[in-house]
């Protein structure tokens, strides 16, 4: 298979090649490998490859066949090393694969290496100490969001049709705002985080995919959710698969607009400008938008502070596990500045605080939930929405190097205020337990760089979600747009 013909195709088409016996995964993983060499020297996304392990059967399940790159965290490969984006954790090697690797085996996935993130997955750009920083293929200059960047960028890039992303607060939507790809965070507990973890962040944090298609992302979602033994709790299974939900009409909906972040911060005309595009789209296609006002439940400041203290207490377990495994001390020379503020501000965080932080996440999760639709015998709470449509991010995507300047003398509590400032929209949905999708539905006229419209939804409606999504992309197709940095193009005779 050449090269521009793999990139033409998205993870389901491919997989059919296979089925029908067109192509074999074998020729998959060396278009997938051509392609990795031919544009992840200029993005750096995958920092490590890895031979193919598996052999699916064709036609097992709807992705069989089909290359893969996980993220180098929350997500384990036996014998393969997962190291946090962090110097602290370098060099440690998984003992057994997590469940979650488990399930992309059995999905007839061919996993060839793993992707960047930011230390710890800490931030919502990817420039890590430990490999560098992942670049944009839209805008070498800029970055591709994170946590999931370099999931992102390979992707957009073309050097695998779908990769594996975790969420917790933004950290699928916000890359795939930032590259123009679909990402779709799934409800809280859908996605089983064990065996080495019952929640991530105090279940802010879930596992899911980056693709360029609304039903890759389906399918890989049908394929990896539902409990495992011990999970604390676990989302009501979908009353179908949701690459059938794909093909389903989503009906007339009712959606709420928000355009100004609960932090207060201004959105930049173009941002806002594809927002108003998107709701005009809805309106075309028969749904009814108005604009919204939600209530978060706490106001702004407190918000932050219960995340900080969430995020900073989980940080400094997991730091102090690594530097007593690896016999390394936890300073300048192994972990980055703002890691380090923010483990030193986590120390300081009392059991009564940290306690303070769960009735917050409460407190949020009942009011964001109260927003949505709540359908009983076919009658539909009054007043409530169906879906919700935000920004994703309030920027396009910024330089390489934005985020250290004026962040590195923040303690803890100031490094996730900053976070938070960049990416306003989404965390409420990680604290709610809500899915959310990032649609990329524009394009900043001025740079051509992405941009990404937010849609949130209910508890356990990521069926809604997919519907929308491909009524969407049928209407405001994004597949032909390539951005410069293109596995894909074909080379000259």
């Amino acid at each position: 298979m050449e090269l521009h013909e793999y990139t033409q195709y998205d993870a389901v088409g491919l997989a059919g090649l296979v089925a029908r016996g067109e192509v074999t995964a074998a020729e998959l993983t060396a278009a997938a490998r051509e392609a990795m060499a031919a544009v992840n020297p200029l993005i750096n996304a995958v920092v490590e490859s890895w031979p193919a392990e598996d052999t699916p059967a064709p036609g097992s399940t709807p992705l069989a066949g089909v290359p893969f790159l996980i993220k180098d965290l929350a997500v384990s490969m036996r014998g393969k090393r997962v190291e946090l984006g962090s110097r602290l954790a370098a060099g440690n090697v998984a003992g057994q694969d997590s469940f979650l690797m488990r399930r992309l085996r059995r999905a007839g996935l061919v996993t060839l290496g793993r992707t960047a993130t930011p230390e710890f997955a800490y931030s919502t750009t990817t420039e890590p100490v430990l490999y560098g920083a992942t670049r944009n293929p839209w805008d070498l200059t800029r970055t591709p969001g994170g946590s999931s960047g370099g999931s992102a960028a390979a992707v957009a890039a073309g050097i695998t049709p779908l990769a594996h992303a975790t969420d917790a607060a933004g950290s699928i939507r916000v890359p795939a705002a930032s590259t123009g790809l679909f990402g779709l965070k799934p409800t809280r507990g859908r996605v089983s985080l064990g065996p080495d973890a019952d929640e991530v962040f105090n279940g802010l944090a879930v596992h899911g995919g980056l693709s360029r298609s609304v039903r890759d992302s389906a399918a890989l979602l049908d394929l990896i959710q539902g409990p495992e033994a011990g999970d604390p709790y676990f989302a009501e299974r979908p009353h179908r698969p949701y690459l059938e939900e794909t093909a389903r009409d989503p009906g007339r909906l009712r959606v709420g607009l928000v355009t100004t972040p609960w932090s207060g911060r201004e959105v930049e005309p173009a941002v806002r400008a594809a927002a108003l595009a998107a709701a005009r789209l809805l309106e075309s296609l028969g749904h009814r938008v108005e604009v919204a006002t939600v209530d978060l439940g706490v106001d702004w400041e407190e918000f932050v502070l219960a995340n900080a203290r969430l995020w900073s207490a989980n940080l400094v377990r997991w730091m102090d596990g690594f530097a007593a495994a690896f016999g390394r001390p936890v300073d300048e020379s192994t972990v980055e500045p703002e890691m380090l503020a923010s483990y030193a501000w986590g120390r300081t965080v009392s059991g009564p605080e940290f306690v303070h932080a769960l009735e917050v996440r409460n407190r949020v999760a009942r009011a964001v939930g109260a927003q949505f639709g709540a359908r009983s015998a076919g009658v539909r709470s009054a007043g409530a929405w169906d879906l919700l449509l935000t920004p994703t991010l309030p920027e396009i995507p910024v330089r390489l190097g934005t985020y250290g300047r004026g962040a590195q003398d923040a303690d803890g509590l100031g490094w996730l205020a900053h976070l938070f400032h960049r990416s306003p929209f989404t965390a409420a949905f990680n604290v709610a337990g809500t899915p959310a999708m990032s649609v990329p539905l524009a394009s900043d006229p001025a740079t051509g760089l992405p941009i990404g419209v937010q849609f949130a939804a209910g508890y356990g409606r990521e069926d809604l979600l997919f519907r929308l999504a491909a009524q969407l992309e049928k209407a405001a197709p994004w597949a032909d747009r390539r951005p410069p940095v293109w596995a894909g193009t074909p080379r000259p005779a």
